[in-house]
């Protein structure tokens, strides 16, 4: 797993993420994936805010590029036909509910590197998980982060083209 330990981020990965966002990022985090230009695309964060608000997003998002391609697939209904697979297509069933699990347990285990009480049990871990599919950009983070681990984010991040080609987003 990712370690999410505060001396994981650098100060100009810091930088280039609140480029991203708009406004410095919150909560303890670390770089889970690079952009093929070498910046930060996703970052996980401590399942609390600094003030102990939850917070259950653990792989976000951060390139604009990526995130508005992610937009565009949720846009053109991507997410309603990803939703009605799982109940005729027992292999991805399967696999949308392991990639809710593998999300529950590093999130738990985020909590744990970064001194923070994990999330109450039943609480929802992130896209619609495993359920439906509500959030395109949860699902390709998650992906992204962990390859291999969610086969709808991986559709969504291989449909997403390459948001990467003009170069920094920042």
């Amino acid at each position: 797993m990712t370690d999410p330990g505060p001396s994981a981020i650098s100060p100009a990965d810091a930088a280039a993420v609140a480029a991203q966002l708009g406004r410095p990022p919150r909560g303890c985090f670390s770089v889970a994936h690079r952009c093929q230009c070498g910046l930060p695309d996703v970052v996980q964060t401590a399942p609390r805010l600094p003030d102990g608000t939850p917070f259950p997003t653990l792989y976000y998002l951060t390139c604009p590029r990526a995130t508005a391609a992610a937009g565009r697939l949720e846009a053109s209904g991507m997410m309603a036909a990803m939703t009605a697979r799982p109940a005729t297509d027992e292999e991805l069933r399967r696999a949308y509910e392991a990639a809710h699990l593998d999300y529950l347990a590093r999130r738990d285990e985020a909590a744990r590197a970064c001194g923070v009480r994990p999330l109450p049990a039943g609480t929802q871990s992130a896209g619609g998980m495993p359920a439906r599919v509500k959030c395109l950009h949860a699902l390709m983070a998650h992906e992204l982060a962990v390859p291999g681990a969610n086969p709808l984010g991986r559709e969504a991040a291989d449909s997403a083209g390459d948001w990467w080609a003009g170069g920094p987003c920042v």
